[in-house]
């Protein structure tokens, strides 16, 4: 009987094995993980062999960021160190949210509220995100009646014109709490509320709907190391709203483009260059039709997050000049969003990081926090730039990142 494949659990690996392990897993060759940290792909060879050894922290988070690992100890194996990169602390308000999401609407006996009064909640709820700085505070605190009342609405209707609508909306508000769930320990919520957000779309029948479920899911799929099936959901999401085009609505149009920018993210992460700015370059042209002012609610497409977009496909690419020139010309994009403008200036950060300008990148990050501290807060890369910025010798630096990091718990964790 064969033996079972080793896992990055088994207690007898090697530093080396783990990452070798973990790199095939994602089906990662030696020269695109080199690539994403900075190394040779001979170094990448001879860690895996044993030939050298563990590298040191600032190199291990980057193998952390590379392989999306959620911990320090699923590569050195050291329960006594999990320093976790891309999950957030669990916030006050998720067991809450957890509990509606749970909840079965079919045991409830009152009347569910109108459907364009759960829209008029919805479109309310996007609003108060985008003008908070603690945007999951304040989803938190809607998230709960919203769902409830969604899920009610959703079961109850009868009528099939209506039950089509309580469903879209259904979708739109799973998508929101999507956005409230991310990055927090809550991996099992977050897939249940995406398929849930996507059977909904697909019920409604309406393009906005199965658009905004499809780009949910493509980054979830993306962010679990899971490229091929982004592919799929990209791919066939495109060649879906492609057909409707010429006749689309502004809010379908924008969803269109902004799949266009996830199929380039994707591309990039695994280092493919003309197609990742191929596809950025057919979502500009996307973004170029739409009215100067439209910023689309869930996505944030629109003629402002391009070039906010070009930072992080530049970034993803490893591209530190470019990252850089990318950086510095979207500087002043005006971005309506607080936690998206936050999350701009992380990818900012990312690209001085990446090009070894560490000023650069902690005054960025410290305008990030001013802007939406919950972004900052819950975003790994951020977190990452920080544990190897507090390894500096340079003792004014190191205090000003040691400020920083204790603002975001993560002195802490």
């Amino acid at each position: 009987m064969r033996e079972p494949a080793p896992t990055p659990d088994s207690p007898d690996l090697s530093f080396g094995q783990r990452l070798k392990i973990q790199r095939t897993r994602r089906g990662m060759t030696r020269e695109v993980l080199a690539g994403l940290v900075g190394k040779s792909a001979s170094w990448v060879k001879a860690v895996e062999n044993g030939r050298l050894q563990t590298p040191k922290l600032a190199i291990l988070l980057r193998l952390a960021e590379a392989l999306r690992l959620r911990d320090l100890s699923q590569l050195t194996g050291d329960q006594s160190m999990p320093i976790s990169l891309f999950t957030g602390p669990g916030h006050t308000r998720l067991p809450a949210v957890r509990t509606a999401i749970n909840a079965m609407p079919a045991l409830t006996q009152r009347e569910a509220p109108p459907v364009e009064h759960l829209r008029a909640r919805l479109t309310h709820a996007w609003s108060a995100r985008h003008s908070s700085p603690n945007h999951r505070e304040v989803l938190g605190q809607l998230l709960p009646d919203l769902i409830e009342d969604a899920q009610l609405a959703a079961h109850q209707v009868d009528d099939r014109t209506t039950r089509r609508a309580a469903q879209a909306v259904l979708s739109e508000v799973y998508a929101l709490a999507q956005f409230f769930i991310a990055y927090q320990p809550a991996q099992d919520l977050l897939w249940r509320v995406a398929e849930r957000g996507m059977v909904a779309a697909q019920d409604s029948g309406d393009l906005h709907a199965i658009g905004v479920a499809s780009w949910l899911m493509a980054q979830a799929h993306r962010d679990a190391g899971d490229w091929d099936a982004a592919d799929v959901v990209t791919s066939q999401t495109l060649a879906l709203l492609g057909r409707y085009t010429d006749v689309a609505r502004t809010d379908v149009a924008a969803i269109h483009g902004a799949t266009l920018f996830e199929d380039g993210y994707t591309a990039a992460r695994r280092g493919e260059i003309g197609t990742a700015w191929g596809r950025w370059d057919a979502a500009n042209a996307v973004a170029e039709r739409l009215p100067a002012s439209y910023y689309h609610p869930v996505t944030s497409f629109s003629r402002a997050i391009m070039g906010a977009h070009a930072v992080t496909i530049a970034v993803e690419l490893r591209a530190g000049g470019e990252s850089v020139r990318q950086a510095d010309r979207a500087s002043e994009a005006p971005i309506p969003s607080r936690p998206r403008r936050a999350r701009h200036e992380i990818e900012q950060a990312r690209a001085y990081h990446l090009d070894a300008q560490p000023e650069a990148a902690l005054r960025v990050l410290e305008a990030a926090h001013e802007a939406a501290p919950e972004t900052i807060r819950y975003n790994g890369y951020a977190r990452r730039i920080l544990l190897e910025e507090l390894d500096e010798r340079d003792g004014r630096r190191q205090r000003r990142v040691s400020v920083l990091a204790e603002k975001m718990g993560l002195l802490t964790v």
